[in-house]
């Protein structure tokens, strides 16, 4: 692993993070009063981001899209971390599994969102389904030619936007000396479809703007050109393109908990008790220091877990790794930086309280930090027949 950046990579970096300074800042604190990002805010962001070439970074250039690899996309992701997520949601990057589609599928769904004139929102978590994936009651029933759904999905982020959502869905289940096994299809839900609907979700703490949707299915009847990848194969098409989302938590929450540190450090110098700045008291520059040095780990833990995928190599454990260590980062450091301001860190005023309370969802989505241990265990344990 090479540990400096290519001009190319630089100019991502330098792009990105000014844009993010220029386009998005002033936009967060109307978002948190209003709770949500009026249109011509979106519209604006998503179009200046289309004349950059910059939407679709993820894409391979022979579908239109950027061509970053994965550690490039890890750079851009921990820059756009530092703006409000409501926002920079607008930067489009279209859910990868997207190149799973065929035929048809690409005309429809692929090269619209890739293009932005479709965007799309993934949906799995149900109610009684959140960790344990096989356990989701929603289910798709064969008709013929035809599938009848039936079912609730719920905390499904960009569905507020989505003009339609990848929804993984039970078509079977199977028995196996652990219980009963389901079986997974993905398919592609168009917004508006009869018996297909998005409403509102629940009111959250974090991420103001950035809305959590609930889906229902009633009698939802689609046709077998809406299934992507194969019948039942709905696991192994997740394990070819999400294998990596959970990179861009640790990534957002880099950049995040790196603006929150230079917040911290310009107080420490322009705040001033007992005749110094406060940054010259232990209790302040101690905390300083563990600060950066958590924020720095978690970026280099994170920037090899992509370099390890665009090597070629085995990256399971250290995305879980990435994740669970940078998420638990941004939170210490957010917490530690209110510290330091004391009470006018929690005054609406700055927006320290705000990081605050966006710091907490990113230990739960993308797979909580109990699954990331139990993932990066289990490797270590299997390694040894355990």
């Amino acid at each position: 692993m090479h540990f400096g950046l290519t001009d190319e990579q630089t100019m991502i970096v330098d792009t990105v993070r000014g844009f993010v300074e220029k386009e998005i800042y002033p936009h967060e604190n109307k978002v948190e009063e209003l709770g949500y990002v009026p249109q011509e805010i979106a519209d604006d962001i998503k179009s200046k981001v289309l004349d950059m070439g910059f939407y679709a970074p993820n894409f391979p250039e022979e579908v239109g899209g950027g061509g970053l690899n994965h550690l490039e996309f890890a750079l851009l992701e921990r820059e756009l971390g530092r703006g409000s997520m409501a926002l920079t949601h607008f930067w489009g990057r279209p859910q990868n599994i997207l190149m799973a589609c065929e035929g048809e599928q690409k005309e429809r769904y692929l090269y619209p969102a890739i293009k932005g004139e479709r965007m799309d929102a993934l949906a799995m978590t149900e109610p009684d389904a959140g960790s344990d994936v096989r356990s989701m009651k929603t289910f798709a029933k064969k008709d013929g030619s035809d599938w009848i759904i039936n079912g609730t999905k719920h905390f499904i982020s960009g569905a507020a936007h989505a003009d339609f959502v990848i929804v993984f869905i039970a078509t079977g289940e199977d028995d196996t000396p652990k219980g009963p096994k389901k079986r997974i299809t993905c398919f592609l839900v168009d917004r508006g479809h009869p018996g297909f609907e998005i409403k509102p979700g629940y009111k959250s703490l974090s991420h103001r703007g950035y809305d959590n949707m609930i889906l229902t299915f009633d009698d939802c009847r689609i046709p077998d050109s809406q299934v992507l990848g194969e019948v039942d194969g709905g696991f192994d098409v997740m394990n070819t393109w999400l294998y990596a989302t959970r990179i861009t938590v640790a990534t957002m929450s880099v950049g995040r908990a790196r603006r929150v540190f230079d917040y911290a450090l310009q107080y420490a110098v322009d705040r001033k008790q007992f005749g110094q700045q406060i940054g010259k008291f232990q209790g302040v520059s101690f905390k300083l220091a563990d600060m950066i040095t958590e924020i720095d780990a978690a970026d280099w833990l994170t920037l090899a877990s992509a370099w390890r995928l665009d090597e070629g190599l085995e990256a399971n454990r250290e995305i879980a790794s990435a994740k669970v260590y940078a998420s638990e980062m941004l939170a210490r450091v957010t917490d530690e930086a209110i510290q330091i301001y004391g009470g006018m860190g929690l005054m609406n005023d700055l927006p320290l309280e705000r990081f605050w309370r966006d710091a907490r969802v990113e230990r739960i989505w993308d797979g909580t930090s109990e699954i990331q241990r139990h993932i990066i265990s289990r490797d270590l344990l299997r390694r040894l027949g355990g």
